[in-house]
């Protein structure tokens, strides 16, 4: 299927590894440019030496001010057909562990950096009638994981933000959706089995193994198989799609609606 991307240009964050390196290595093998960013310089460094002149890199924590400046000094030099924001996410806690510093820092990690990029981006796609702003959540936002309680409450305030924009923005051809992955193998569910081992008292692999026995599909997913489901979304082929969240997840939502 051509996804008519190979002239489209794109901005992924969280690009040195996991599923943002995933992201942009299927931009890129559809033949997409595509600027990434991350904080270690190294690993988008081989980016860019595995497509030469198909990547642009800004090494920098996107939290700052500064550093976003930085960025969209290097998105304004060409048009911008799409955004993937995802980055880390809060340290695993449960509520009566969390402290209003807690707090404060999800809301800086998990939201602001999020609204304030996305706020500089809009009115260039909007000028352009085109753009696709896709953001990278977690299962969480549709069904609560124990010891999570910072990404359960501020991911579902992306949700929301999110839900919101794409009924302003739908007229003007830009469309705004949700990954909200389960349980993958990556850096990220190794902390969250090792947070729910500790509160179970029970051994990390015996936790491993409860996990995957309660997914249907029996296995944790791959980072490949987000990015699949990614590059469609910020394909033209997605355009009559937005305001969405979308499981990626071997079934392990139960509800009705995934």
């Amino acid at each position: 299927m051509d996804l008519k991307i190979s002239t489209h240009r794109f901005l992924v964050t969280g690009a040195s590894s996991g599923m943002g390196r995933a992201v942009a290595e299927a931009l890129l093998s559809e033949g997409a440019s595509v600027i990434v960013n991350a904080r270690r310089a190294a690993l988008l460094d081989e980016l860019s030496a595995a497509w030469p002149g198909k990547v642009e890199c800004l090494v920098g924590d996107l939290r700052d001010a500064a550093v976003r400046e930085q960025l969209m000094h290097v998105v304004r030099r060409a048009p911008l057909h799409g955004v993937f924001l995802n980055a880390g996410g809060p340290p695993a806690r449960g509520f009566l562990e969390t402290t209003i510093a807690d707090w404060d820092q999800a809301y800086l990690d998990l939201l602001r950096w999020k609204v304030a990029l996305v706020q500089e981006l809009i009115p260039g796609f909007a000028a352009a009638g085109y753009g696709r702003v896709l953001f990278l959540e977690s299962i969480s936002v549709k069904q609560p994981v124990p010891g999570l309680v910072l990404s359960n409450a501020l991911r579902m305030a992306v949700v929301g933000m999110a839900k919101t924009l794409s009924d302003e923005v739908a007229p003007r051809g830009i469309t705004v959706n949700v990954l909200a992955p389960g349980y993958h193998a990556t850096p990220a569910v190794d902390r969250v089995l090792r947070k729910t081992a500790e509160m179970k008292g029970l051994d990390v692999e015996e936790v491993t193994r409860d996990l995957i026995g309660n997914i249907p599909v029996q296995r944790m997913g791959e980072a490949h198989e987000i990015a699949s489901l990614a590059l469609w979304l910020l394909s033209p082929a997605s355009a009559y799609l937005t305001g969405q969240t979308f499981s990626v997840d071997g079934g392990r939502v139960r509800g009705s609606y995934g």
